[in-house]
């Protein structure tokens, strides 16, 4: 996952200006049908049909932080069309997306399918 340039700066103020970020304490991860440009929150993330955004954990080892259970989303009661894309955001709606990635391969959700993100598959990593 990449982060945008939204985290990038407050990290950056927090480290090197002094300026006080506080961290969210729930964090919530959001499924995407297409991102244009996901620094300008261009994203297309899913809407209706029972789905929401699901909160996620992290934890930290070394320079790599992973989602520390799995994560899964309401049963679809309708299509949700084809999920390219994840990302991470400060709140259950609206809020910032602070992280992003592109899935290993797309997954089209239909009717009665769930999505669901096995522990340790959503990584963050610093170099």
């Amino acid at each position: 996952m990449s982060f945008t340039n939204f985290l990038e700066k407050e990290i950056l103020d927090h480290v090197f200006a002094g300026a006080a970020y506080t961290a969210p304490g729930t964090k919530y991860l959001a499924l995407f049908t297409a991102i244009a440009d996901g620094e300008a929150g261009s994203v297309t993330e899913l809407s209706g049909s029972a789905y929401a955004r699901q909160s996620v954990a992290f934890t930290t080892s070394g320079n790599t932080t992973s989602n520390n259970a799995a994560v899964e989303f309401p049963t679809a009661t309708g299509s949700w069309g084809t999920v390219t894309h994840v990302g991470v955001y400060d709140a259950s709606t609206s809020g910032n997306l602070m992280a992003y990635a592109t899935l290993s391969s797309s997954k089209a959700i239909a009717t009665g399918d769930v999505f669901r993100v096995p522990s340790g598959d959503l990584d963050i990593t610093l170099n």
